[in-house]
């Protein structure tokens, strides 16, 4: 649900470099306390992932460098140095980083009732907050410069909305690891997106979509052997996106393309009338004979445009033979009036 804000904010990079960010956290953790406690390391990968979005934001508020940039500047950094940090504890006497493992690709089958308990408490907190501060977040979100003249603190509520986002994202990592978080905090809300312009509506359905991955992920990866549980969460989500930006009605490639040949045969219509129009106006009498040979002789129309014609009770057909209905000759001449006027 928090990714919604993510997508909307066009933030969608920042979910990634915050996780890549989280590993150092992590692993430092391990070296100052000496314990593979999911809460300390989690608490650690959420410092981490804080001062990572620290200094994101501090590099674009402060320097010429775009957004992406500081994003991939922030991940490479610091995925690097997590990774050396890891290497040096696998080298450690005492210790090895087998436990740290599960937060660099995910291992969802080695959570237990602390950590899930410790991801529901975290999760109905969040949410909670998204609740309270809803009317803010939507007012930041879509009208920043309003919300300020509104007298709220919007350097606040913009903190909140990121630590909000860099909690799920921490939180998520012992499921999908690293590497595919931003995936999962990101594919559900790609996915709502393409159903509703409603922002209650796109977060209940990001919900929905994040649920319906994690249950159907874990069920194909219980089925059967030797499958990881975060990838398949993650491929699962990825189909409801696959599948959302084809079928959804108002921005699905299908119905476009319906609507784009729909609006292709009514400009063909259109203009077989106007053709008519442009022929038939020249003669006092559109049913005359003469009038009628000419536009039986116009080759330009195809029999389906005709019986569409017909069907809207702008020309008659008799035979192989068809002329402009009275009707047909006002709504033509009402479309060529119009284009006058907009010229």
């Amino acid at each position: 649900m928090l990714g919604s804000f993510a997508v909307l904010r066009k933030e969608s990079l920042l979910g990634d470099a915050i996780s890549h960010a989280a590993l150092p956290g992590i692993a430092l953790a391990f070296i100052i306390t000496g314990a593979k406690d999911s809460g300390i390391l989690l608490l650690g990968a959420l410092v981490s992932g804080l001062v990572g979005t620290y200094w994101i934001r501090g590099i674009t508020s402060k320097t010429h460098l775009k957004s992406d940039t500081a994003l991939g500047l922030i991940l490479s950094i610091f995925f690097g140095f997590g990774m050396l940090l890891l290497t040096f504890i696998q080298k450690l006497p005492n210790s090895n980083q087998a436990g740290l493992d599960k937060y660099l690709f995910g291992q969802a089958a080695t959570l237990v009732e602390s950590d899930v308990r410790l991801m529901v408490i975290v999760t109905g907190v969040s949410l909670v907050v998204m609740f309270l501060f809803w009317k803010e977040f939507k007012i930041l979100l879509f009208d920043a410069d309003y919300a300020k003249t509104l007298g709220f603190n919007t350097k606040f509520i913009d903190l909140l909305i990121t630590f909000l986002i860099v909690l799920a994202i921490v939180l998520g990592l012992q499921t999908v690891g690293v590497i595919l978080m931003s995936a999962i905090l990101l594919a559900p809300a790609a996915a709502a997106r393409q159903w509703t312009n409603s922002l209650s509506t796109m977060v209940l359905l990001a919900g929905l979509f994040g649920v319906l991955s994690g249950v159907f992920g874990t069920a194909i990866s219980a089925s059967q052997d030797n499958l990881s549980t975060g990838p398949v969460i993650v491929l699962v989500a990825s189909v409801f996106v696959l599948f959302s930006m084809i079928f959804s009605p108002g921005r699905g490639l299908l119905f476009r393309e319906i609507r784009i040949q729909r609006n292709r045969k009514d400009v063909k219509l259109m203009k077989t009338l106007q053709f008519m129009y442009d022929i038939a106006k020249e003669h006092e009498n559109i049913s005359h004979p003469h009038t009628i040979r000419i536009l039986n002789n116009f080759q330009g129309y195809s029999r389906n445009s005709l019986n569409k014609l017909v069907e809207e009770g702008w020309i008659e057909i008799d035979g192989n033979d068809w002329a402009m209905t009275q009707k047909g000759f006002k709504k033509a001449a009402d479309m060529y009036n119009q284009q006058l006027s907009n010229d």
